[in-house]
């Protein structure tokens, strides 16, 4: 039977306000570093952008007649000049606009990849949870005044929303080590990318919803 991992809940000025138990479907899972391995990878060829594209002989432009007749000059044959062989030609193997680096992964497998890195991040004490986070106006300093009462102001944090915050949005652009995230959006490269989490405590209801077996 697994055990519920309790953590202390904060209030935007920073004093403890209760506390929370992990569903230990999420929050205790076991680890495997080989499927953490293959989301990330497939989650990074999934965001590439391909760019990079040279001609071949058939997109580039001329070279619709024989330069010189077959025989009789003295020189080589050719068909064209846009024959690869030829200055201003096409590329034989360059790079194409056309090439797919997308990977299929399972849905299930993604979910429990997230499973395991909020498993992790619980274990190593790397979660705050915010019984509530409000905001009246849309100024850096008034949550940056938060995250200094947290004693996070200087870490890297991912910011978990329940919903959509445009104040706390906007609050957060001007701070290089925060970025926000909703709860039923999260992916494994995100959590990977912050060494800490700070989670608004109804973000908890969404992630268990989201992510539960």
């Amino acid at each position: 039977m697994k055990k519920f991992l309790t953590l202390k809940i904060y209030d935007q000025e920073g004093k403890e306000s209760g506390g929370v138990k992990l569903d230990p479907e999420i929050f205790d899972v076991k680890i495997s570093e080989p499927l953490v391995h293959q989301i990330v990878v497939a989650q990074q060829a999934n965001r590439r952008v391909n760019l990079a594209h040279t001609k071949t002989r058939g997109e580039v432009r001329g070279g619709g007649r024989k330069p010189w007749r077959q025989k009789g000059t003295g020189r080589a044959r050719h068909g064209s000049i846009r024959s690869p062989l030829w200055r201003g030609g096409g590329v034989t193997f360059g790079p194409s606009k056309i090439r797919n680096f997308s990977k299929k992964v399972n849905k299930k497998a993604k979910r429990q990849a997230t499973r395991m890195i909020l498993t992790d991040k619980a274990q190593n004490k790397e979660i705050t949870v915010l019984d509530q986070l409000k905001i009246d106006n849309y100024k850096t300093k008034d949550l940056l005044k938060v995250l200094t009462k947290l004693r996070k102001a200087e870490n890297k944090c991912l910011l978990i929303l329940p919903k959509p915050d445009q104040k706390i949005y906007r609050s957060a652009q001007n701070l290089k080590n925060i970025e926000t995230i909703l709860a039923d959006s999260l992916n494994v490269i995100s959590l990977l990318k912050f060494d800490h989490l700070i989670i608004v405590q109804d973000s908890l209801k969404k992630i268990t919803q989201t992510f539960s077996k």
